[in-house]
């Protein structure tokens, strides 16, 4: 059946701006998204309302509104657009270089300490890939911000709006400079923590706690931190300056070790940390551009950092091999 001009007949991009005014809830911050002013995207919203002879949106001094005509018109025109954008891009893959822009957000130490080396090879490999890298500890909604994959570390799958692989398994280590040892005694057991200073990332293991030995026994040990850093990249510069012994993530201290920055701790005893997972948007086929940077992480992560990584969460709907 040949689609009938007559049902749409008004201009795509005017239908992704009331998209995007409606996931971001500001016209600002649509704009700011789409790279076109204030004005612009609010010209686009009278102009498909009068299209459609519809009232989309409710107007207020701070923030604008879906009417339910909105939401209605909403929910399938997103859905529209997700295919319209599949299909595009399948049609680009299959006889073009992957090229485009890929959004990726991270957490702070991941996207500080991890990520820049992986996001330079990859961009020799693809140069018609561009990157746009968000560092944040906040759990950002991949739609809403229109995020290509989200790296998070201890994540789950999320819920049935996405789907999550698995990159690597993350342990959490002790680690020290090696100017903070030198005239101290190194620590032999978990219990000689107790005459160092410790650095520890705020909400990630409280002042005392029952610690995990390697063998599997339950430890008490009482850490009195020294020095409470909000994020593990705070840590690691911490620990880098000689500050104490801090507690870190094997993947974000792995670069200071090989450059003999620092040593591990008790080289014998770790917590888990959770894992690394991609999360992205579950229901569509990946793009190129999606799915190359995704195993190229996971390569860089297995030979640089030789961890052990885990196969693709299988997802009937997922691209995964």
């Amino acid at each position: 059946m040949v689609a009938r001009a007559e049902t749409f007949g008004g201009d795509i991009l005017d239908v992704r701006a009331f998209c995007a005014v409606v996931d971001l809830g500001t016209v600002t911050a649509a704009a700011a998204s789409l790279r076109e002013t204030k004005g612009s995207v609010s010209r686009r919203i009278s102009r498909l309302e009068r299209g459609l002879d519809a009232r989309l949106v409710a107007r207020h001094p701070r923030a604008v509104t879906p009417t339910a005509e909105g939401l209605a018109f909403y929910a399938r025109a997103k859905e529209g657009l997700a295919l319209l954008d599949e299909a595009a891009e399948s049609a680009r893959d299959s006889h073009a270089v992957p090229a485009g822009h890929l959004r990726v957000t991270t957490s702070i130490d991941f996207g500080i300490e991890v990520m820049p080396e992986i996001v330079a090879s990859f961009r020799v490999l693809y140069p018609q890939i561009t990157v746009e890298l968000l560092n944040t500890d906040g759990v950002l909604d991949l739609a809403a911000n229109r995020i290509d994959l989200a790296l998070r570390l201890g994540g789950g799958d999320g819920d049935g709006g996405y789907r999550a692989a698995m990159m690597a398994a993350v342990a959490i280590g002790l680690y020290a400079a090696p100017g903070y040892l030198a005239g101290r005694p190194l620590p032999r057991g978990l219990p000689d923590l107790a005459g160092h200073d410790l650095i520890l990332a705020r909400e990630k293991l409280g002042p005392s706690a029952q610690v995990p030995s390697a063998d599997g026994r339950i430890e008490p040990v009482a850490l009195r931190p020294a020095i409470l850093a909000s994020d593990f990249a705070a840590v690691l510069r911490l620990t880098l300056a000689g500050a104490g012994i801090g507690q870190i993530p094997t993947l974000v201290a792995a670069r200071a070790v090989q450059e003999g920055s620092l040593v591990r701790v008790l080289p014998d005893w770790s917590t888990g940390g959770g894992a690394l997972r991609a999360i992205t948007l579950a229901g569509r086929e990946l793009p190129a551009r999606v799915r190359l940077f995704r195993e190229h992480v996971r390569g860089a992560l297995a030979r640089r950092f030789a961890v052990e990584t885990g196969p693709m969460t299988p997802d009937p709907a997922s691209d995964a091999p």
